[in-house]
């Protein structure tokens, strides 16, 4: 027979402890924050749902109450990210009246971003697994910011619609491997933030007619 004490204080003891409960906004929170640093150790898609769950101490069932699919988890960060760096200006940006002067603006924008959160978007965006997932409002912002650089190079740089497209990816490229080095900690966010507006003045410089 098992007896109870008698002692409050140790009953008190012996009951199992209760689970902190998050809040709804709080639990959301938690499995994005978990959900993207999954996605930058990867360095790719899909997500182990099972492991999510585990890491936030919820039952896959919980998890798929707050994302009915894991592109949507993924979409909510794409968004998240995108919404920051609207904030910021990169999409109005590309509309500066000096092409060299948008393109530069732009870079540090999204060096900035991906220096503090790591190259989260560029992932998310180019991964197969989110083929035909994507949200719209991301895919307008990302189309908005590289056609708007773009039709700004055809007018400036007098280049082909192709060749300005490509230009400006070519361009963001710079400030996504800059900031991934000072995310990671390869180099000190002042030298890869020298490194990408060095590298962006020479990448202008290289295409500008008569480069």
């Amino acid at each position: 027979m098992i007896l109870e004490s008698r002692d409050p204080s140790m009953r008190t003891k012996q009951r199992p402890k209760s689970r902190n409960r998050l809040s709804p906004e709080a639990r959301r929170r938690q499995l994005m924050e978990l959900a993207a640093a999954m996605v930058l150790k990867q360095g790719g898609l899909p997500l182990s749902v099972a492991e999510l769950a585990r890491a936030a101490g919820v039952s896959k069932s919980l998890f798929y109450t707050y994302f009915p699919t894991q592109h949507d988890l993924l979409n909510a960060l794409m968004v998240e990210r995108v919404a920051a760096l609207e904030t910021a200006g990169l999409l109005a940006a590309p509309r500066h009246a000096n092409f060299s002067e948008a393109v530069v603006k732009a870079a540090a924008i999204y060096f900035e971003d991906v220096a503090e959160r790591g190259p989260l978007l560029h992932i998310l965006l180019r991964d197969r697994y989110m083929t035909g997932h994507t949200a719209p409002r991301v895919r307008q912002f990302r189309d908005s910011v590289l056609g708007g650089l773009a039709r700004a190079g055809r007018r400036a740089l007098r280049l082909k619609a192709k060749e300005a497209v490509a230009a400006a990816n070519l361009i963001l490229t710079i400030p996504e491997e800059a900031g991934r080095l000072a995310f990671e900690g390869e180099m000190t966010g002042s030298r890869a933030r020298e490194l990408c507006r060095d590298l962006v003045a020479s990448a202008l410089a290289a295409i500008a007619p008569g480069g």
